[in-house]
């Protein structure tokens, strides 16, 4: 089992380059996407990221319970494709965002974590560095940069790899 996160910010190339990795891994892809989509701009953007994929891969649209999809995707054999975590915490912590009545942000991480080191073949996990500028206004913003923050330091930990993508350029971190 390989897990690999892939940093960078907004248009940095992370998603490319995961889907690089993906295609170069050989394996059968399966990718997660954790986006809503709330309006026409948004679905641009995921219409995007759709027209880049190869018509092979498998395509799970999952905006809550990443850890459950995450077990049933990733196993020996096979190269999982999460794009991305930035979008699953500001869905599970967003109170305007249809989550789940009973989801809890704090059980849901939890359960991530204790899923990752768990799972078999390659996972490819893609979130936004989002600690490089100013302190938001807000506390929902600040709340998001804050759980951003220790869930990309937390997964870097638990990963193999860790890449950051800046400009389309990919600088390892963690090998």
């Amino acid at each position: 089992m390989t897990t690999h996160l892939i940093l960078g910010g907004a248009r940095s190339g992370k998603s490319a380059f995961a889907e690089k990795l993906a295609t170069a891994s050989g394996l059968p892809v399966t990718y997660i996407a954790t986006a809503q989509v709330y309006d026409a701009e948004f679905g641009n953007r995921v219409e995007h990221h759709k027209t880049r994929r190869p018509a092979h891969w498998t395509t799970v649209e999952q905006s809550f319970n990443l850890a459950d999809a995450l077990q049933t995707h990733a196993k020996a054999g096979s190269c999982v494709i999460v794009d991305c975590l930035t979008l699953w915490l500001a869905q599970c912590i967003c109170p305007d965002c249809n989550r789940p009545d009973n989801l809890d942000w704090q059980q849901e991480c939890s359960r991530l974590l204790e899923v990752l080191p768990k799972l078999e073949g390659t996972v490819l996990l893609v979130s936004n560095e989002v600690g490089m500028g100013i302190v938001p206004l807000g506390e929902i913003n600040r709340q998001f940069q804050d759980e951003q923050g220790r869930l990309n330091q937390t997964v870097a930990r638990l990963a193999d790899e860790v890449t950051f993508v800046a400009a389309g350029l990919p600088l390892k971190l963690k090998n």
